[in-house]
Formats: C-alpha cells, structure tokens, sequence
C-alpha cells in the first residue's frame, strides 16, 4: 500500500446518507443519539451491547445522553463474541419484561448482530430459526411490526451496521446460521469514528481484516452488481490508505474515519454475498469462540489461492484500488499476505487454539454456510478439507 492520503475534509465533516438505510456519519456525532431517538418517535430503547463493551466510556454516555433527551433505557450485554440463540432469547424476555419500544445495538459485529437477532423475534412468537436466510422470510403482522432499530459501530470492521442480516450460533449443532428478514432494516446507523478512538492496536487490525475481507470476497462473487462493486472498490481504496495508520497511530481520527467508512462500504459489498473464507470462519468461530476478524484474516490468503487463478481482472482492479504497483494475481496475494505481516496476523489457526482434529467436521458444516454458495469457485468436499487442514497448519 502507497501513501496516498485521505481528503481530510470530507472524512472530517458531517454527512448524511439514505443508502442502504438513514446514516449519519462524522465525529462526534455520537451526541445526537438522544435527539435521534426522539426525531424517530423512540421513548424506550434496550440498549444491546457485548459483555466485553460493558465498561467502556462509550455505554455510560449513552445512557446519560438519553437521560438528556428525556429518553428511558435499560441495557443487555449478555452477548457472546459468536452470538448464540439461548442469549437471545434471554435478551427477548429482557425486551418483553422492560415494555421497550425499540433497539439501540451498539459496539462490534457481535453487539449489532446480538440486537438485530433480539429484533426479529420481540414483538412476535415466530421461532428464530424461522428467519434462516435460505428460508421463505415469515410474514409479520402490520399491527405488530419488529422494533425501531439503530445500530452504532465502535469497530471499524464488521459493516453490520448497514445490513438487515445477523449471524447466530446454535449450541447444539454447533453451526452458525445466518438469519434476516427484509422488513427489519435498522432505521437508522450512527457512525462516528471518536467511539473507535480507544480501540486497541490489535482490534483494530483484526477488525480492519474482516472489512478488508468483506470488499475483497463481496467483489469476487460473480454477478452484475455495480452498487456492490462499486462500493467495494471504495472500500478497498479507503482501507489501504488508512489502516497501518489506524494501527499505528491510534489517535490518527483521520485514519480512523477512513476506516469506518471503508468497513461500512464493505458491509454494503458483501450485500450480494461472500465466499469461503467466511464460510470455514463462521464455522470455526462457532466451535472454538474465535474472534472473527482475526479468523476471517488467518484464512484469507488460503482462499485467495484457491479462488483467484483466472480472475485476473477483478485482481486487477482490486489491486489498483489498493494503490499495489504490479497487478498479477500472484502480486496481489502476496502484497496482502505483506498486509497480514505488518499486522502481526498469526500465520495458523492453530495459534489460536484452533485443533486439527476438527478438519473434517468444519470442513463439511462450512459447505452448508449460506457464503459457500456464492464462493466464485464450486469447491468440492475435499477442497474444502485442504483450505480448513492449510488454515490450521500453515496458512501463510
């Protein structure tokens, strides 16, 4: 990556966007959130956060915030790093119980996933299973329609704030499930990038990875999609001039808005779907617990081997947008494994406790992941062991 740098001005500035969903972006809009709620008719939200954003800055602001505004809250931060379906239904009774009117999801993927999840099942009693993304979306009453929600990101990482869908795991089969429905859109994405100014070094990079994976795999999906793609490339040009930066020098609000809307671009991306490296993680990360950005980035450069010998183009471009100085497919995987490097990513999964014993078993749960189908390359049941057995052993 060059040192092309970003327009200040225009990170640093307010915006307002309506697509996918009503977005303010810019620093230190986190301040609004009161006046927001009361713009949406919101009175009551539950505030739903992961167990590991429970004491940061940000959630004691929010709540004082509200009080301001004259706005009740309560919150629920009973939510794993992999969300799973029994805290969510734990986090519905907590909805139910409170009479709340609403949701404000707020912190990384899995606080937003946690509360996009608690938003489709609160006002109904249709099963959360019922809302499988492979699945024919359960009709919901006009008279009892999901909750008002609005999604905050404090990484710049997972995107989730832009989508309808959330990832859930379920114990028993040990399987994450991706569930939506398209009528529970959150009404609103607040995005600063002040609330991911304390991030640590190590988050950032991690969570940076997977907005970095998300453009590059919701590029790679064929189909013509010239919003996606579009948003991809933007997203690709934004992550590469502002991530060693937001790692580095972690104060950088240059760098860190350069990230948050290349990860929100990214979230747009993977609209039309993604591919194999989310596939083995969604199934890693639903046995073993595992932080999703940092799986995400152990496994990409194994799957960019396997997928991307013939799209030349598309590497091509995706190069370009990276500002990288030569353009074969080669080149490109090498100049993101550099990426990784610089980062310190693990170069196995078995640095993160991540055993062989399970090849076989993630390898055929991950071609049942909605991302397996839209992977740009068919892979057959063995290709998918060599990709999981390389990712434990030696990725890079």
């Amino acid at each position: 990556m060059q040192n092309f740098k970003l327009n200040e001005t225009d990170i640093l500035s307010n915006q307002d966007w309506t697509f996918p969903t009503n977005t303010v972006y810019g620093p230190g809009r986190f301040k609004e959130i009161g006046d927001q709620c009361n713009k949406f008719g919101i009175r009551n939200p539950l505030i739903v956060t992961d167990n590991g954003s429970i004491k940061l800055p940000f959630i004691k602001e929010l709540k004082e915030i509200l009080l301001k505004a004259n706005v009740n809250s309560d919150l629920f931060f009973d939510i794993s790093p992999n969300p799973r379906e029994d805290e969510v239904s734990v986090g519905r009774k907590k909805f139910k119980d409170g009479n709340h009117d609403s949701i404000i999801a707020i912190g990384g993927g899995s606080a937003m996933d946690g509360g996009k999840l608690i938003c489709l099942t609160a006002n109904n009693e249709i099963p959360l299973r019922d809302f499988e993304f492979e699945l024919t979306p359960p009709k919901v009453s006009k008279d009892n329609p999901f909750p008002k929600i609005i999604t905050i990101p404090t990484t710049a990482g997972t995107g989730a704030e832009t989508e309808i869908t959330a990832m859930v795991t379920y114990l028993k089969e040990g399987m994450k499930f991706c569930m939506w429905h398209p009528e529970a859109r959150p009404v609103l994405a607040l995005v600063d990038p002040e609330l991911t100014l304390g991030l640590p070094s190590s988050l950032t990079a991690w969570t940076g990875v997977d907005a970095m994976v998300h453009a590059i795999e919701g590029y790679c999906v064929p189909g013509f999609h010239p919003l996606c793609d579009g948003s991809a490339l933007e997203s690709l040009s934004l992550i590469s001039k502002s991530l060693y930066l937001a790692v580095e020098e972690p104060k950088n609000l240059v760098a860190r808005g350069g990230m948050h809307i290349g990860s929100y671009l990214g979230g747009i991306a993977f609209l039309k779907g993604l591919g194999n490296v989310h596939a083995i993680s969604h199934m890693v990360g639903a046995e073993f617990n595992t932080q999703h950005g940092l799986t995400n980035a152990i496994i990409l450069p194994v799957v960019l081997k396997y997928n991307l010998s013939g799209m030349n183009e598309k590497v091509k471009r995706m190069s370009e947008a990276m500002q990288f100085e030569e353009h074969s497919v080669e080149s490109f995987i090498n100049n993101i494994e550099k990426i990784l490097d610089r980062l310190q990513i693990p170069k196995s999964l078995s640095e993160i406790g991540v055993t062989d014993d399970c090849i076989d078993r993630i390898a055929e749960k991950s071609m049942k992941d909605q991302a397996y189908a839209t992977n740009p390359k068919k892979a057959s049941y063995e290709d998918m062991k060599e990709m999981v057995s390389q990712s434990i052993k030696k990725a890079r």
